[in-house]
This record gives C-alpha cells, sequence and structure tokens, in this order.
C-alpha cells in the first residue's frame, strides 16, 4: 500500500511500473504467440491466391470477415457491446481510425507477399516490436531499463542491416510498421472488447469492399476468383484475417505493449523462413547478421523484462 506522503506523479509510476495479472499475463503470451505465428505463416495461404488483385483480396477480407464477426458475436449474444461501444464518441472514434489503419497494413502486405516481395513485407513486421517498445515508453510510460535499451538498439543494428539491401521496397516495410504499430496501440486504448471492436472496424470498411467487389467483377473475374477453389479460399480470407486480428487485441490488453512488441519478432521470422525456403528468396550474409542482431536483442530483453517481474514481486508481496 502506498504512503500517504507520496505524491500522485510517483503512485502512478509505480502503478505503471507493475506487473499485469499472472493469469493474465499467461493467457496474454498465449494468445500473442497464437496471433504472431498465424501472421507468420499467412503468406502461404495469400500465395495460392496470387492471381486474384491485391485489392480484390482486401475486399473479400472485409466482406467475410464481416459475416464471421457477426456469427461470433450472435453466437456469444454480444451486440450490446457494439452498440455500447458506438454510443462512445471517442471510442468510435478511434475503432474509425483503426478500420483505415488495418485497410492500408492489409492492402499493403497482400500487394509484398503476391509481388515477391516478403523479405521486405518481414522487414516491416521486425520494425514493428522497435516502434511498439517505443510507443509504450515514450506515449503509455511503460519503463525500460538500460539492458532494455540496450535490447533495443541491438534490434535496431539489426533491423538496419536489413533497410540497407531492401531500399528499393523500403515504403513497404515503413508503411507496414507505422500503420500497424499505430493500430496496436489505438486498439490498446480504446475501451472494447476484441470481437466487438473488429465487427465494428469491418463494419465501416464493408459497405466500400462490397461496392467496390460489384463495380470490378463486371471488368474481371479474377476478382471473384477463376475457379471454384480460389473462391472458396477468398471466403476463406475472413477466417484467416479474423481469427490472428481476434488473438493480438486479446494480448494487447493483457500485456505490457512493450512485451508484446517482443512476441511479435515470432511472425517475421516466420515470414522469413517461408520467403527463403519455400519460395526462394534470396537469404545472404546481411540476413544472417540481422537475425543473430534480432534474436540477442529478444533473449536480452525477455531476460531484463523476467528479472524486472521477479523484483516486483518481492517488493509488492
Amino acid at each position: 500500500m502506498l504512503r500517504r506522503g507520496r505524491s500522485e506523479p510517483m503512485a502512478r509510476r509505480m502503478d505503471a511500473s507493475r506487473q499485469p495479472a499472472p493469469d493474465q499475463t499467461r493467457a496474454g503470451l498465449a494468445f500473442g504467440i497464437g496471433a504472431y505465428g498465424l501472421w507468420g505463416l499467412l503468406p502461404i495461404y495469400f500465395k495460392f491466391l496470387a492471381a486474384v488483385p491485391a485489392v480484390a483480396i482486401v475486399a473479400h477480407r472485409v466482406v467475410w470477415s464481416l459475416l464471421f464477426l457477426a456469427g461470433l458475436l450472435a453466437a456469444r449474444k454480444a451486440w450490446g457491446e457494439v452498440t455500447a461501444a458506438l454510443r462512445h464518441r471517442g471510442t468510435a472514434l478511434l475503432l474509425l481510425a483503426t478500420a483505415v489503419l488495418i485497410a492500408i497494413n492489409w492492402l499493403v502486405y497482400v500487394y509484398a507477399v503476391n509481388s515477391g516481395h516478403i523479405l521486405a513485407g518481414s522487414l516491416g513486421y521486425y520494425l514493428n516490436p522497435l516502434a511498439n517498445i517505443l510507443l509504450g515508453r515514450f506515449v503509455l510510460g511503460e519503463p525500460l531499463s538500460r539492458p532494455q535499451w540496450l535490447a533495443v538498439a541491438i534490434a535496431a543494428a539489426g533491423v538496419s542491416i536489413l533497410a540497407v539491401g531492401a531500399l528499393s521496397h523500403l515504403w513497404i516495410s515503413l508503411t507496414l510498421c507505422v500503420s500497424f504499430a499505430l493500430y496496436g496501440l489505438l486498439r490498446k486504448v480504446a475501451k472494447v472488447d476484441a470481437t466487438a471492436g473488429l465487427a465494428i472496424e469491418t463494419a465501416l470498411l464493408f459497405l466500400p469492399a462490397l461496392l467496390w467487389l460489384g463495380w470490378a467483377s463486371g471488368g474481371s473475374a479474377a476478382v471473384m476468383g477463376s475457379s471454384d477453389a480460389e473462391l472458396w479460399l477468398l471466403i476463406g480470407t475472413g477466417v484467416a484475417s479474423t481469427i490472428p486480428l481476434l488473438f493480438f487485441t486479446a494480448a494487447a490488453r493483457r500485456l505490457r505493449y512493450s512485451t508484446l512488441g517482443i512476441l511479435q519478432f515470432i511472425a517475421p521470422t516466420l515470414q522469413f523462413l517461408v520467403a527463403v525456403f519455400l519460395y526462394g528468396e534470396p537469404f545472404g550474409t546481411a540476413h544472417a547478421a540481422a537475425f543473430a542482431c534480432i534474436w540477442a536483442a529478444a533473449g536480452l530483453y525477455l531476460w531484463a523484462a523476467l528479472r524486472s517481474s521477479g523484483k516486483a514481486g518481492a517488493q509488492f508481496s
């Protein structure tokens, strides 16, 4: 219990330094690993749709995601969460912003995968943890120890090595990084359940996506898939898109944002492996050096976080 003589700012700093409850942390870690693991393997799914324009794939993702989410909300009888969020003007505005951000992220990512630039996409998601950690520090006030700052510097060095070899497609990396880092931050502070929030986001994008599909399908059969198999894969984008996003938003509400940033190294590492070993994109000395830096940083950061957690537990027990 805090002493009365302590100032309010100091109390806030102490509250910010506390770790989430153990059960919440374990659940958050499970959700985070699930989300980033699925995202890391998602390029395999989209490669089967390489003949479909990227905008069409994103439009299908929006349309079928909304139908899938509507089924989830109906099963949970959770429509009240949607109406409650929409009644709160601040939450509604945040979700409008996150809807735009996730649409941009999806479009650029699908373009990167199907144009043969999975490595540029994975670089964007390697940049994301650094952005998350810094947003957690400077926007949310989450403290970082000296070892954690060192981890950030080592990871930044690794990403810089990769960036030197990807300058021609660096716009892909930076767009993915900025759009998803801001998306995660806004979803963390928005007072809305993960499923309800995602349903509102996709509902905001639903009409433009449906209108675009109706207009584009008249001029190109590929928009709806050139075979029954492609059509079913397009329908399946709703589930493939929704489940990892639900996992991510659930994790973001249970973990420190900087911890979530470290987990995010899972997805680009899997994307690198998929790009190199499945699709033959080049992997050189720079990639190997970057991998060494990034995983050393991840290990250092996690060690520092666990040590800090142990000290906090002893102090407040």
